[in-house]
């Protein structure tokens, strides 16, 4: 059987693991054990699971480090950056074991002469998760911690290049005692996904990936009537006001987009500037990309680790060289870096993308910023409106009030204001158009994949 999913170290080149792809029996033992948890945990109190889901996150803690390593590892993380996203994952899972038996709550409806009623959360039944590598914990996470909660399994199909993140995840859940069939990690082939989308004990899909994927994936999803949420691609605007502090905005511009190596959805890829301090800003931007140093990301003097994987690096060069053969021009060189072994991509900083560039609405995965120069607020509202997209923006202006009235014109599903956008549990996160729909975290996070089932008197 072919090993389809193989682990390369981003800075080393080096294969770390290999996994063949699931058999059939082993597919069908796990929807075999997860329909039976579903079926068992219909009487089972909440509060049990919440205290599991604390377990959990008590086990990740201790692992913290391990976790964290294996993910630089995988995908080329900054471990500092790695660190944190086990931190969030713990916020996740503390979030919903606290908060979320209380949101669970039957819900009172008054109806006709004063009638009652009450609306129900319930499990609707299994939800598969497809997730990508530039997040490979907390993606999981905040699709197992809600799901787990209201009492739906949730089967695994991970992206390859972070197969030992997987394994990690399912190895926690075992020693976390979720329950048989709680949760489990598959590496499924295509043709698997598709087969389990067209079983009856499938209820729900969650996807976190590219427009493409979510787009093909929803498609299969709804023609078995499975319910989908989608957390696909973004090309985010950063607004910055004529008024804002505009050193914080170039600094918090500059280490939000370098974040992950620039792959992240909801990065501050277009940066529409006011005309009024266009120049201090690029200027401030190219001081902060000066100071970046290339190298291992174990390293805790690393701030740039490489991209993901080679074909990361091919497809955004690609990207860079389209831009600038159709128009764009080049602030600050960057690129591939051949002198280094790993997949490295300096900063690039291009400006001048017109409408009529292919590259225009393009997403750039990776350390590419793209400047707009806007003759006023209600261009620089078109500019980011003028997107496929909308998964995230942010606003930058002293005077707060104002930027709140922008923030509320922006097509998207997220915006920050005076800092960039970012997960936390407590809050909805999702897009519009291109950028998929439906919530993850928070209360709504909660309900994406429940049967809200209302009994009236």
């Amino acid at each position: 059987m072919m090993m389809a999913y193989t682990v390369t170290n981003p800075y080393t080149k080096e294969v770390i693991a290999s996994y063949e792809v699931a058999s059939q029996a082993e597919v069908d033992q796990a929807l075999q054990r997860a329909q039976a948890y579903y079926l068992a945990t219909k009487g089972q109190p909440v509060e049990k699971r919440a205290q599991k889901l604390l377990k959990l996150a008590d086990l990740m803690e201790e692992r913290k480090e391990q976790l964290a390593k294996t993910a630089s590892l995988s995908m080329g993380k900054l471990i500092g950056q790695a660190r944190s996203e086990v931190d969030l994952c713990l916020e996740i899972l503390r979030y919903y074991a606290a908060r979320g038996p209380q949101m669970l709550r039957a819900k009172p409806y008054l109806y006709g002469a004063r009638q009652e009623a009450f609306l129900h959360y319930e499990a609707s039944g299994i939800v598969l998760a497809v997730e990508p590598w530039n997040f490979p914990h907390s993606q999981v996470i905040r699709v197992l911690a809600p799901n787990y909660l209201l009492g739906n399994p949730v089967i695994l199909k991970h992206a390859g290049q972070v197969a030992t993140c997987a394994q990690a995840l399912e190895e926690l859940a075992v020693e976390a005692d979720l329950g048989t069939g709680a949760f489990k990690n598959l590496f499924l082939s295509y043709q698997q996904v598709d087969n389990l989308l067209a079983d009856r004990r499938v209820s729900g899909l969650a996807v976190t990936g590219s427009s493409q994927v979510g787009k093909m994936l929803a498609g299969k999803a709804a023609a078995n009537l499975v319910k989908s949420s989608l957390e696909l691609g973004g090309n985010d605007a950063f607004l910055v006001l004529a008024d804002a502090d505009v050193k914080k905005a170039a600094h918090d511009a500059a280490r939000a987009r370098l974040r992950n190596s620039g792959q992240v959805c909801t990065a501050p890829k277009r940066l529409i500037l006011a005309k009024e301090i266009a120049t201090e800003f690029c200027d401030l931007l190219k001081k902060e990309l000066a100071q970046l140093k290339l190298g291992n990301p174990l390293d805790e003097a690393t701030t740039l680790a490489p991209l993901a994987s080679e074909v990361a690096l091919t497809n955004l060069t690609k990207q860079v060289t389209a831009a600038c053969e159709n128009g764009a021009q080049v602030l600050v060189e960057g690129g591939p870096v051949a002198e280094m072994a790993g997949y490295f991509f300096k900063p690039v900083v291009l400006r001048g993308l017109t409408p009529d560039n292919p590259m225009y609405d393009q997403e750039f995965f990776g350390p590419v910023f793209q400047i707009y120069q806007a003759q006023d607020e209600a261009e620089m509202v078109t500019i980011a409106n003028e997107s496929q997209y909308g998964l995230a923006g942010a606003v930058y202006s002293q005077d707060k009030v104002h930027a709140d009235e922008l923030a509320q014109k922006l097509s998207t599903g997220q915006v920050f204001i005076n800092q960039p956008a970012t997960s936390h549990p407590e809050l909805p996160f999702g897009g519009v158009k291109n950028s998929g729909y439906g919530r993850e975290l928070s209360d709504l996070g909660l309900y994406e994949f429940a049967n809200c089932k209302i009994i009236a008197w």
